[in-house]
């Protein structure tokens, strides 16, 4: 399967054979990374990471792979860059791809990595848009079947803000791996209607349903990972905090909930995550309005079920195994 030149836009750009393959060479990956073998295949490269919105696991995923993979990297922020400032997005795609061999964005609109894609003569990869985040869903499917064995048949159950970017990313992967999505949460935070049709079409290809609810009884018996994520998105209103939390709240993720879903459920959290007091963001809640937790518990957070931190680290992995796919060639992996 051949993969080079691909950009990596968004889950629903890939068949299922294409994601499959690529969680078959993020384990590869992962293997050799475990070994300590050597695979910096692409010591002449090197990629631009930008980043419009910040984070801890996408920029050091992205980073340590690219070193892993022999290449240099160079981080741009939006004080190191002139991007959508006083230069277009286009022009900003052209100049990077005449100098770098791909190219990541993070930041705001899906409309902005697709511009920087159409007008890049590299790979371009999705690190996080308002409307997607592919990398994360790639990583939590990995961690899934690592844990399961099969994705095949699961159902996973994301509870919260059902409309946001992992959401979205979570619905459209379950749909290509005939996995079983329940999207659960508020009806004012429900996700698109021309998404869930689009996903809907594929998961009844693949023999697996998306359910949308705001019944949080509608996991019971039946969820075999519980998804949560923070309540107030990168970039939204801070002053949303409470209006998000009187939404939210009746869908925290606690132990009751997840004794109801089958015996052998599982947690998993995109992080970063408020499951205690100590950030400066769950402080300030707490004094604000007197919350010790938020989307998930502590004792959930802290439980053998919670396989987070896995799926953090299998972030990595699983970008690795994206950017080696886009970058070699025929010829470079035949040699």
């Amino acid at each position: 399967m051949d993969l080079y030149g691909r950009d990596f836009l968004r889950i629903l750009d890939f068949s299922e054979e294409e994601l499959r393959y690529m969680l078959a060479m993020s384990k590869k990956f992962k293997e050799m990374k475990k070994a300590g073998q050597n695979h910096k295949y692409f010591p002449n490269k090197n990629i631009a990471i930008l980043f419009e919105k910040t984070s801890t696991r996408t920029r050091c995923s992205f980073e340590v792979a690219a070193y892993d993979l022999g290449m240099g990297v160079t981080y741009l922020d939006p004080t190191g860059s002139q991007m959508g400032h006083k230069e277009s997005i286009a022009d900003t795609a052209r100049v990077l791809s005449r100098l770098y061999q791909g190219i990541e964005y993070r930041g705001f609109g899906q409309d902005i990595v697709e511009t920087l894609a159409e007008n890049s003569s590299v790979p371009v990869w999705n690190g996080l848009t308002d409307e997607c985040h592919p990398t994360q869903a790639l990583a939590d499917f990995m961690t899934m079947e690592e844990h399961f064995g099969h994705l095949k048949g699961l159902t996973l159950a994301f509870v919260g803000d059902a409309r946001n970017n992992v959401a979205n990313s979570l619905m459209a992967m379950s749909a290509k791996m005939g996995a079983n999505f329940i999207a659960c949460g508020p009806e004012e935070l429900k996700p698109g209607e021309e998404l869930v049709n689009e996903c809907r079409a594929i998961a009844e290809e693949n023999g697996a349903t998306i359910t949308i609810t705001s019944d949080i009884h509608a996991l019971d018996g039946k969820a075999d990972v519980i998804y949560t994520d923070i309540w107030l998105s990168m970039g939204e209103d801070k002053e949303k905090w409470g209006e998000r939390i009187s939404q939210l709240q009746p869908y925290q993720v606690n132990m009751e909930m997840m004794n109801r879903a089958k015996p052998e459920s599982i947690f998993l959290h995109c992080l970063p995550s408020f499951h205690d007091l100590n950030t400066a963001v769950g402080r300030d809640v707490n004094e604000k309005f007197g919350l010790m937790e938020m989307e998930v518990t502590n004792e959930v957070f802290e439980s053998e079920r919670s396989l987070v931190f896995d799926e953090a680290e299998n972030r990595m992995h699983t970008i690795k195994a994206v950017m080696f796919l886009t970058l070699f060639n025929k010829e470079e992996r035949n040699a």
